[in-house]
């Protein structure tokens, strides 16, 4: 079983099984056919439709179709998904980042980010010098900086709190 979110919020249910395809329960009845690498013809319904895979992240689960022209991505949720959706443990591998500490003693240079900005896992948010080398230091993981611990030119210690999310 399958749970579908299409782009437009709709959230379908589909069971795949051995003699037929269920959608949201029903018995989802179709004609498909390959005709290239990702392209395929689909009558539904005495409609005619062609479908395209535009884009898989296998990974994020999520598939973009283009059918007649008309651009569509769907997150699509397995059996382990929709488990971990009822233990309530969906998010578990989202980090959440509470705040940044000094990786090593050494010298703030720079101080890329203002107290209420919003950062994205990766983006630059400070320049610590140590050992005559300027590193970058990059957030984690996606958050909203609350407060500044640290200023420009202050010296720090390993493990001290720089920004607090």
């Amino acid at each position: 079983m399958l749970r579908i979110k299409t782009a437009n919020g709709k959230t379908r249910q589909v069971d795949i099984q051995k003699e037929a395809i269920l959608l949201d329960g029903a018995p989802f009845n179709w004609d498909i056919s390959p005709i290239g690498p990702a392209t395929y013809h689909i009558i539904k319904d005495n409609r005619s439709y062609t479908a395209e895979l535009v884009q898989a992240d296998y990974q994020a689960k999520t598939f973009t179709f283009k059918i007649n022209g008309l651009q569509q991505t769907v997150y699509v949720k397995d059996r382990f998904d929709l488990l971990l959706d009822k233990l309530g443990m969906a998010n578990m591998n989202e980090l959440q980042i509470n705040e940044v500490k000094a990786p090593m003693p050494g010298l703030i240079l720079e101080i890329k980010v203002k107290p209420g900005q919003e950062v994205k896992k990766g983006d630059p948010i400070m320049v610590l010098e140590a050992m005559k080398m300027e590193n970058i230091l990059k957030s984690p993981g996606d958050g909203v900086v609350k407060e500044i611990k640290v200023a420009v030119r202050q010296n720090v210690e390993k493990n001290q709190v720089l920004i607090k999310f």
